[in-house]
């Protein structure tokens, strides 16, 4: 088959007047030549996309089957992530991985939230807020903290800083506003759960299965531990991942049972990544859930994987061939 590869590279999207963790979420050409080579391995012509206006005058230049995506998008917006999606949908060309209502609805963490605790998922207590004049009115009584303050579109930790852990209404008002002032979107503040983090990995339709889980722990022994950007940027010398999961089997059961129903219900499609705080009750409370999450060496998925047995191919592999069990006239091209 032709797969085009379309993808944000962060030297494309570069802005000197963005927070210091705008490009958390894109790419590098390392991430996109690993992609590009496991789908040349299995025999597959590879053109590259690009992102952005790239994107859009090759895709109408370029003949392929199906585009592998990985495209976050550009701008600020809670639906960048379906810009792209959208695109090919309009094209009539197939394409992996979530279409893009899902992609929009799971990148607003609040819509998402909302949807996944309709089924009877846990979710931390939240707010949002949209503004300063709204942050003003705000009555914090009764509210629990402590709790983490983050931009309410935003993901790759972006926006999540050591500061980002509060105790108190002041507190909380000063990351409110940091955040209001560099990332220009709502922003959301959700109760913490203090216990361990755990990352459950997604592949596949018709069922989709789990690739695994894996707990992320700090090496320096924290009380309150915030899987913040500093952290992610120096993952190898602050935590350690752990997969297999050492947790008791009745919270490994409903790790599971949550993850699949939240790929459900949110739409998910191909592949996704699902983040869980186990609260002291044992209780797997639903932070987020990644439909695009990343495919390069450092992400968590690819991590999680290669602990299980998987290679890095292996995973692209079983993305283009879920995306393909979709789009059976691809197959026999």
């Amino acid at each position: 088959m032709r797969i085009g590869l379309s993808y944000d590279l962060k030297s494309a999207v570069a802005d000197r007047h963005a927070p210091d963790d705008a490009l958390e979420e894109y790419d590098s050409p390392e991430t996109v030549a690993i992609i590009a080579g496991a789908l040349e391995k299995k025999g597959h012509q590879v053109v590259k996309l690009g992102g952005g206006i790239e994107f859009l005058d090759n895709i109408r230049r370029e003949s392929v089957d199906i585009v592998f995506n990985i495209s976050e998008g550009r701008g600020d917006f809670r639906s960048r992530e379906a810009q792209v999606p959208s695109v090919l949908e309009m094209l009539d060309i197939p394409y992996t991985g979530s279409d893009p209502l899902c992609l929009t609805v799971c990148l607003d963490k609040v819509a998402a939230k909302r949807l996944v605790a309709s089924v009877g998922i846990p979710t931390p207590r939240w707010l949002t807020v949209e503004d300063e004049l709204e942050m003003e009115r705000l009555d914090w009584q009764g509210f629990p903290f402590p709790a983490i303050v983050k931009p309410a579109y935003e993901g790759s930790s972006k926006g999540i800083r050591l500061t980002s852990l509060v105790e108190s209404a002041p507190q909380t008002e000063e990351e409110i506003t940091r955040i209001l002032k560099n990332y220009q979107q709502p922003v959301m503040v959700e109760e913490f759960i203090s216990g361990d983090e755990v990352t459950v990995g997604i592949i596949g339709n018709s069922p989709p299965k789990l690739v695994g889980m894996m707990r992320i722990l700090p090496k320096k022994k924290e009380q309150r531990f915030v899987y913040s950007v500093e952290v992610k940027r120096d993952y190898l010398n602050l935590v350690e991942y752990e997969s297999p999961v050492q947790l008791p089997v009745p919270v490994l059961d409903k790790l599971e049972q949550y993850s699949l129903k939240a790929f459900k219900v949110l739409g998910c499609r191909d592949f996704s990544r699902v983040d869980f705080r186990i609260g002291r009750d044992d209780t797997p409370y639903f932070l987020e859930i990644n439909p695009l999450p990343g495919l390069g060496s450092y992400s968590d998925l690819i991590i999680m994987a290669l602990k299980l047995g998987w290679t890095h191919d292996d995973v692209i592999g079983a993305v283009l061939d879920a995306a393909l069990q979709r789009y059976p006239q691809c197959v026999s091209v």
